[in-house]
């Protein structure tokens, strides 16, 4: 349920009201847009009589909000979120740029890739220091060491970094990590998303290979609902019955998470295709309808990467993608 105050509400009647709705048990989440104020109710609001509600002077409208996800549903909070990481901005029509390797190799390999991505303007670097593999015998990652190695990086170049994390218990090792990533195979691990609402760093979150959308929205509010409002959407492909790319980018979900929701979305273009030159092609097509960024893998020698070589731009190539992502971004916002 939502209540939307009218425009000028004294702060003193605002607090008087959440503390009546409180008293029924309710948690309020309370959003300041440019022109009004909403409460969010959450809980159960069998009992709330919107009837005495809206009658409150201060109130505009009450309305019952049936999906599912409250926190991060649109109604809630209309206004776009921009979450702020250094001092890159995400959402609210950005076009934020991460870029880096599929996997961090070597100190030598991750600080190239660093320097060439952030030369190219991207404003995040990516790397994987824990991998979840389809076979057990394949690359797992660095793991802490990984870790060390990007934020290395990080000190080289300045650029933020963005990680996947894949058990609770290994938080600790990302105290020092930006954006912590869930990857699409952990996108329903509910315990893990819990421990992530709990931490005050954004999260990435990734939609599964096999998940609708309202599934997707229902983990961010697992992260939301426990505390942590910093939640980026990832679509990076879903699986369908396409026989030549690894899956099919959904770019449909990209205005329609716009419409349902306030989190930023950005787009993976390089697992949703598993080809790196339909990467180009994609990642222009995820700016024209909206993505508020991209997340891209490049990597200095494709061809003997450990993981995902097959998709991974080189940083030529990559810086040709940039250039053309900002003309793109440039002629939609005309």
């Amino acid at each position: 349920m939502i209540v939307v105050l009218k425009n000028n509400t004294k702060k003193e009647k605002r607090e008087q009201l959440i503390d009546l709705l409180k008293d029924m048990g309710l948690d309020i989440h309370v959003s300041e847009g440019k022109y009004q104020t909403i409460l969010g109710l959450v809980g159960d609001t069998s009992s709330v009589d919107i009837d005495l509600i809206e009658s409150l002077d201060i109130v505009d409208s009450v309305k019952r909000v049936s999906e599912t996800f409250k926190l991060c549903n649109r109604k809630f909070h209309p206004d776009d979120t921009v979450i702020t990481v250094g001092n890159v901005k995400i959402g609210g029509g950005s076009m934020a740029m991460i870029a880096g390797p599929c996997s961090v190799e070597t100190e030598e390999q991750i600080t190239a890739v660093a320097k060439a991505v952030k030369a190219s303007g991207a404003d995040l670097l990516r790397g994987g220091a824990f991998k979840p593999r389809t076979s057990p015998y394949s690359f797992q990652g660095l793991k802490d060491k990984g870790i060390e190695l990007l934020l290395h990086a990080k000190k080289e170049t300045g650029l933020p970094i963005v990680t996947e994390i894949m058990s609770a218990q290994d938080l600790p090792l990302f105290d020092d990590v930006d954006v912590l990533q869930v990857g699409a195979r952990n996108m329903q691990n509910y315990d893990l998303l819990k421990e992530l609402g709990h931490i005050n760093k954004p999260i990435l979150l990734k939609r599964g290979f096999a998940n609708t959308l309202s599934e997707l929205l229902m983990s961010a509010e697992y992260i939301m609902s426990n505390g942590n409002e910093n939640v980026i959407l990832c679509e990076r492909g879903i699986r369908t019955y396409s026989d030549y790319l690894r899956n099919t980018l959904d770019l449909s979900a990209v205005p329609m998470l716009h419409e349902l929701t306030h989190l930023p979305v950005i787009v993976d273009p390089s697992h949703a295709t598993g080809i790196a030159r339909m990467v180009p092609p994609m990642a222009l097509a995820a700016v024209a309808c909206g993505a508020d960024g991209l997340i891209i893998e490049v990597h200095n020698d494709p061809i003997h990467a450990l993981c995902d070589g097959a998709q991974s731009l080189r940083p030529e190539e990559y810086d040709e993608l940039a250039k053309k992502v900002r003309l793109v971004k440039s002629a939609v916002r005309s």
